[in-house]
């Protein structure tokens, strides 16, 4: 275990990177000095990573590494054989831990909340904190995207509750000890991790396993999956979701519509046969709802006042890259998602329905990593009902991969295989902007869904002339 209260100055490898940001933040907030490295490539990370002062190059080199470092941290997407600032570190013989050890540490330290599940964590992580800090609750927090009331990804309180996104990719969950977990969902992914739907549901099952008997677990009692998840359990078990037998139940659910906005969502919840009261909140689409209550559930747990519980939700403002309203070019509307998994992409498109009713809209999917690409190829194809029309860009492979045995054409052709002449292929973001920014007036809407840096299409189109 690293002495934190030792540590001056530290240099973080993949400093971008969505989990990284919110650990460099709350490292900062206790006086330590971080800069660090990533690629020049830009993510919402860089403006958050600006606003704290932090430095950090734009390349990799052995060469910007100070000599009086105290601690490396890094991304578990960099290792010894594909980066030469880690090859340097070991080199020099330098401290070294991942950042997924240095957070357990601080998480494990005091009453942790984590929010885990293939979809959902990062919106329900996020409200979840937001929450407790408008009750008052001074918590800490480290989220996986930029949350719009702090304009960061991390809260440094001083109060007992620590709220983590928990990643499950590469079985991160080991290392945490939560005291309370929330499972949003559990549907097969990270296939270059996990080899099977069977190998992925098992670190979720080890891990609401490790819950000890006096904390608890709050659960989506709407999925099969979850639940088979939640029977590992020993600590009381708490389900919600719209189900008939779920322990927090959604009734009532109603749209709120302000003309120029995404609207808000006010619905009910019931607690066995307790009518907890009318909620509303900023969010949209059924999902967020179900966000919500997986909130509702761990703060009435916790006994915060319901009427405190009320007012502190309708205040969260979203996450960014979450269905996040962008602009608009010629009249037409531009969004952002940060959707990567077939789940996601349906949940936002039929929000996208559902809310734009009509309008024509365009679905530009960024696929992120070949061996999820290659491995769910199929519900890929399946999962873009709700779009009128859908673009495809080259793959997406991150740090992990370079290439993989799939192709983005492979998907296009499954799509119109399904439906003849929906989809096409446009590799590069530059070209999508070209072709679209002409073509879209006030009768379209504009998506761009994926994990990697897809997000540039609608903020393109929309700044540029």
């Amino acid at each position: 275990m690293i002495d934190l209260e030792k540590i001056k100055k530290v240099y973080v490898i993949g400093i971008k990177g969505s989990g990284v940001v919110g650990v460099v933040e709350i490292l900062k907030a206790r006086g330590i000095e971080v800069l660090g490295s990533d690629t020049a490539e830009k993510f919402f990370t860089d403006a958050v990573l600006k606003k704290n002062q932090i430095k950090y190059f734009e390349n990799f080199s052995a060469d910007n590494i100070p000599d009086d470092i105290d601690l490396v941290i890094y991304s578990t997407a960099y290792n010894v054989g594909n980066n030469v600032e880690f090859q340097e570190v070991m080199k020099r013989k330098m401290p070294i831990s991942s950042y997924p050890e240095i957070l357990a540490q601080i998480f494990n330290e005091k009453y942790g909340i984590a929010i885990c599940g293939t979809h959902g964590k990062t919106t329900t992580s996020a409200f979840l904190a937001n929450t407790l800090k408008e009750l008052g609750a001074d918590p800490s927090a480290a989220i996986g995207s930029r949350v719009t009331n702090w304009e960061g990804n991390a809260l440094t309180g001083a109060g007992e509750f620590f709220v983590l996104e928990a990643d499950e990719y590469q079985n991160k969950l080991a290392r945490y000890n939560p005291n309370a977990v929330i499972l949003t969902s559990c549907d097969y992914d990270h296939p270059d991790f996990f080899p099977d739907f069977e190998a992925y549901k098992q670190v979720f099952k080890d891990f609401v396993a490790r819950i000890p008997k006096t904390g608890f677990l709050v659960v989506c009692g709407d999925a099969t999956s979850t639940l088979k998840v939640a029977s590992s359990a020993t600590s009381t078990v708490l389900s919600y979701g719209f189900s008939d037998d779920c322990d927090y139940r959604i009734i009532n659910l109603e749209l709120k519509k302000v003309e120029g906005t995404i609207p808000s969502q006010v619905f009910e919840v019931m607690r066995g046969e307790n009518n907890l009261g009318k909620f509303e909140i900023q969010l949209f689409g059924k999902h967020n709802a179900l966000n919500a209550v997986a909130v509702i559930a761990v703060c009435h747990k916790l006994n915060f006042s319901v009427e405190k519980i009320q007012v502190a939700l309708k205040n969260f403002q979203g996450t960014s890259r979450r269905f996040e309203l962008i602009g608009e070019r010629n009249g037409a509307i531009l969004i952002d998602d940060y959707g990567h998994h077939p789940d996601e992409i349906r949940a936002t498109l039929k929000a996208a329905r559902e809310l734009y009713g009509e309008k024509n809209i365009w679905a530009v999917f960024h696929p992120h990593t070949f061996t999820r690409t290659k491995a769910l190829l199929s519900e890929f194809s399946q999962s873009f009902s709700d779009a009128d029309k859908v673009i495809i860009l080259d793959i997406y492979g991150s740090a992990r991969e370079v290439q993989g045995g799939v192709h983005s054409k492979d998907l296009v052709d499954l799509v119109n295989k399904y439906d003849r002449g929906k989809a096409e292929h446009i590799a590069t973001i530059d070209e999508v902007v070209e072709f679209l920014k002409d073509k879209i007036g006030a009768d379209d809407v504009v998506i761009a869904i994926g994990a990697g840096n897809g997000w540039e299409v609608v903020d393109k189109l929309k700044s540029k002339p």
